[in-house]
């Protein structure tokens, strides 16, 4: 067996590189985390992908042969029938999904409101904590109803939390500080208000404003190549910002509680 000297390069951070064509061979990764990484069309070859989580969006992902994603989306369907929204085509269907999805957070918020004190401002491996999920869900109903369905002057309320590839533009938007202190309760409050806004808003959705176009994505430059967006497409981003979002916080919860 060929005796192999590696470079010890544990615990560096490897940030901002453009890495296209790069090969990685025979390199020690185990315990790496790549996180907002672009792994379009990556080839893996006689890899050890043992105890690993990938979550992100896969599409096309072939192991063993088998495209993976279809196998993966069938199973989440299977637990979690509220995911029906996600592919809600009438005004009935969109009303159902969204109410299905408020169940699931209702019982959630409950749940958390039932685990020792301070456990919604924790957080696990630098992910949001529950406190702060809940702030991002008001800053998504706001860009996808507010502004992108609506149109309004003032879509965003202050206590939204920006994606973070958008911090650092709290100003641009209306909103407090990065780092400002916000209670549960607080954000709580405000969900509830854009839960609100939503459901006056599908009260009187017809099949005509569900397909409406609604113009360009807010979070677009403004220029010319901005993809073009429907009402139908914009509430399925707030219904999936509330599926994926929910799914990691309960995953972080339970983190929490076993190591209570």
């Amino acid at each position: 067996m060929v005796d192999i000297e590696f470079e010890d390069r544990r615990g560096s951070r490897i940030q901002h590189q453009d890495l296209r064509g790069a090969q990685f061979v025979r390199d020690r990764m185990g315990d790496a985390v790549f996180r907002d990484v672009g792994l379009q069309r990556v080839r893996m070859r006689g890899v050890e992908l043992t105890d690993a989580d990938i979550d992100g969006e896969i599409d096309g992902l072939t192991i063993w042969g088998v495209e993976v994603a279809p196998l993966l989306i069938a199973e989440l369907d299977r637990r979690h029938p509220e995911r029906s929204a996600l592919r809600a085509r009438t005004p009935d269907e969109v009303r159902a999904g969204y109410e299905a999805l408020q169940r699931m957070w209702d019982a959630t918020i409950g749940r958390v409101r039932e685990m020792p004190p301070g456990t919604a401002d924790v957080s696990v491996d630098g992910e949001w904590s529950f406190t702060e999920t809940i702030r991002h869900l008001v800053l998504a109903t706001d860009a996808w109803l507010n502004l992108a369905i609506l149109r309004r002057e003032q879509p965003f309320h202050p206590l939204g939390l920006l994606f973070w590839e958008a911090q650092g533009l709290e100003d641009r938007y209306g909103l407090v500080p990065l780092g400002t202190a916000v209670t549960l309760d607080e954000a709580l409050a405000a969900r509830a208000d854009r839960v609100a806004q939503v459901r006056a808003h599908l009260t009187g959705l017809t099949q005509d404003e569900l397909d409406r176009d609604a113009g360009t994505n807010p979070w677009g430059d403004g220029g010319a190549d901005d993809s073009r967006v429907t009402v139908r497409q914009c509430l399925r981003v707030i219904f999936d910002e509330e599926w994926q979002h929910h799914r990691y916080a309960t995953r972080d919860l339970a983190t929490i509680a076993t190591q209570g």
